[in-house]
């Protein structure tokens, strides 16, 4: 938990650029849009067994509801923002181990998947058309949960790029799953991700996607204790620079999550994760110079 406070502080030391702004709580009815109303209910009232306690890996409380609800509210606010501005990033988020019907992973609610979904009815109800969503995970552990919730859903397009031999031990099927070998290092991890990017800019050809949610894991980093993957630092710069660069070059506004990041030395992690912050804060300045540059009709 202290790794998200060292964050917001570190940001707003580093990156004067990026505005800040408080999560706002998501609302029972925007969670139902990708969990079971009783799941919902059980969270906010209390009433979760001790069984399901155990499966989240925290105890309920009053704050686990509130926290749980604001990281929810903050890709929701990341998704709207992106879509009007190019990028924007939730300082935590990508609990995409949570299930329709139950938390898992340390992860209470599926932040991407409510925030997607939402983002769907939205943008049906404004412009009366179809946004498609591609969710890029990276983070080192399978995005289970959002697998499983978007499973019979060919809106959204479900790309993980994780550990073989990690949690979760039972993987569900995305879109696309990359598995790699404990130990991957820079380059066999970099020409992954290539392969798998063709692979998904390929699967959209003839209908484009509208939304990309990025989940920046930091625990595919050599330094991570739950990530048995062998990046350096300069190799996870390079893995946030090749989506952002893609992004941009197909104009797709991107919702960028923190996810994961457990590292021996926590400020390694507030490192890594501030540097992706730091190129997503780039890619927003570029968004918006050609956006200043467009010609005005006459």
């Amino acid at each position: 938990m202290q790794k998200y406070r060292l964050l917001r502080e570190r940001v707003a030391t580093e990156l004067p650029g990026l505005r800040l702004q408080l999560a706002p709580e998501a609302s029972d009815g925007e969670l139902a849009l990708a969990h079971e109303p009783a799941y919902v209910c059980a969270v906010v009232e209390g009433c979760l067994s001790a069984a399901q306690q155990r499966e989240i890996g925290f105890p309920w409380s009053p704050q686990m509801v509130e926290r749980s609800r604001r990281s929810v509210g903050a890709t929701i606010a990341a998704a709207r923002t992106a879509l009007a501005e190019g990028v924007a990033a939730n300082l935590a988020g990508g609990t995409h181990h949570a299930y329709a019907d139950r938390g898992s992973g340390y992860c209470v609610f599926n932040d991407v998947a409510v925030a997607a979904r939402l983002m769907q009815a939205e943008w049906h109800r404004l412009h009366r058309q179809l946004l498609r969503v591609a969710v890029i995970d990276l983070d080192v552990h399978q995005g289970n949960g959002t697998a499983a919730i978007f499973r019979d859903d060919p809106t959204v397009f479900t790309l993980s790029v994780h550990g073989e031999r990690n949690f979760p031990f039972r993987k569900e099927a995305s879109d696309l799953d990359v598995e790699l070998p404990d130990g991957c290092g820079d380059d066999e991890y970099l020409q992954a991700l290539e392969r798998a990017m063709d692979a998904l800019w390929h699967h959209h050809r003839a209908q484009p996607c509208g939304l990309i949610f990025y989940l920046a894991g930091a625990d595919p980093y050599q330094g991570d204790r739950l990530g048995r993957l062998a990046l350096s630092a300069a190799g996870l710069a390079e893995r946030d620079r090749q989506v952002l660069a893609a992004a941009h070059e197909r104009r797709l506004p991107l919702a960028l999550s923190m996810a994961g990041g457990y590292g021996r030395n926590i400020d390694e992690t507030v490192a890594i994760q501030c540097r992706t912050l730091g190129l997503a804060l780039e890619h927003h300045q570029r968004w918006q110079q050609q956006i200043e540059h467009v010609p005005t009709p006459t």
